[in-house]
């Protein structure tokens, strides 16, 4: 009869501790889609951004270890209207949504595409940058379409949006590819360097990585970029859906770094004379 009862209160406890973590979790998503925090950041001083380190050219590392990129230059350019720093965190890019609602980070900023399922998770910026994903094969492969990777092995990043276009429109590539299932990797560069050794015959990527990416390497001609018929996308900020002062702050940013040239000289700095900038000047100011 103990025995009984011991089990019996052993389960009442299990079960409240499930209700607890049930509770808990609804209570957090509830204040990622009601709490604005800037008062807090901006009495903290610093901003938490979440990234993937290894998304040449948006943020990345040098072989010294320092932290570089596109967003990096364009974050704390951001920031610096506002007098704040721009703290940069390493994430699983796997679990950048689930870090943004466990307010882990403040925000992700790395090429981060606005999708409608990411839509209903969270907020975006304004977009700034446009992009689309291409098709990275090796120039002896003679693949010069989608339809070229057919029983041929394709990589793709995880939880990137490539990977998810790739099971949105099967028929465009996913149909093609051996067993219908791509290798998934965690970064980029473990995916160029399994085809630069003929693992894989195919990388779907994002266009800016990929041309910044062959620019760099010794022969560039090496490598060919097919466009396939993927639409093109856009990069924003994504930012919790209480945070919506945070997010006029950083809209406003975005557009007095256009009207005061800064923009112009980060995109100059990373791309080139190729511009493929969202924001253009407008010669209004923009206030803290």
């Amino acid at each position: 009869m103990k025995k009984k009862i011991l089990i019996l209160i052993a389960l009442l406890f299990f079960a409240l501790g499930l209700s607890g973590c049930s509770t808990n979790q609804k209570s957090i998503a509830q204040q990622a889609n009601t709490a604005d925090t800037w008062s807090h950041i901006k009495k903290r001083g610093r901003v938490i951004i979440g990234l993937d380190d290894t998304f040449v050219p948006m943020g990345f590392r040098q072989k010294d270890g320092q932290l570089v990129g596109y967003d990096i230059d364009l974050a704390k350019a951001v920031f610096k209207e506002y007098g704040i720093e721009a703290d940069f965190q390493p994430i699983d890019w796997n679990m950048k949504e689930t870090e943004l609602r466990n307010r882990t980070i403040d925000l992700i900023w790395n090429g981060y595409t606005i999708t409608p399922e990411r839509e209903k998770q969270l907020a975006f910026s304004r977009p700034y940058m446009a992009n689309r994903q291409v098709l990275v094969t090796k120039t002896k492969e003679n693949i010069t379409s989608f339809k070229g990777m057919k029983n041929k092995t394709l990589g793709v990043q995880t939880s990137s949006s490539g990977a998810s276009l790739l099971d949105q429109k099967p028929t465009m590539l996913k149909d093609y590819i051996k067993n219908r299932t791509p290798v998934l990797y965690d970064s980029f560069n473990n995916a160029l360097m399994d085809l630069d050794n003929d693992r894989i015959q195919g990388l779907l990527i994002d266009s800016v990585y990929a041309g910044y990416y062959i620019s760099k390497e010794k022969d560039p001609a090496s490598y060919r970029t097919v466009s396939g018929g993927f639409t093109g996308e856009d990069f924003a900020v994504g930012i919790r859906k209480g945070d919506k002062t945070l997010k006029k702050k950083i809209d406003q940013g975005l557009q007095q770094l256009a009207n005061d040239g800064t923009l112009q000289k980060i995109n100059k700095k990373w791309f080139g004379n190729s511009d493929n900038s969202l924001i253009k000047p407008t010669n209004k100011k923009s206030s803290d």
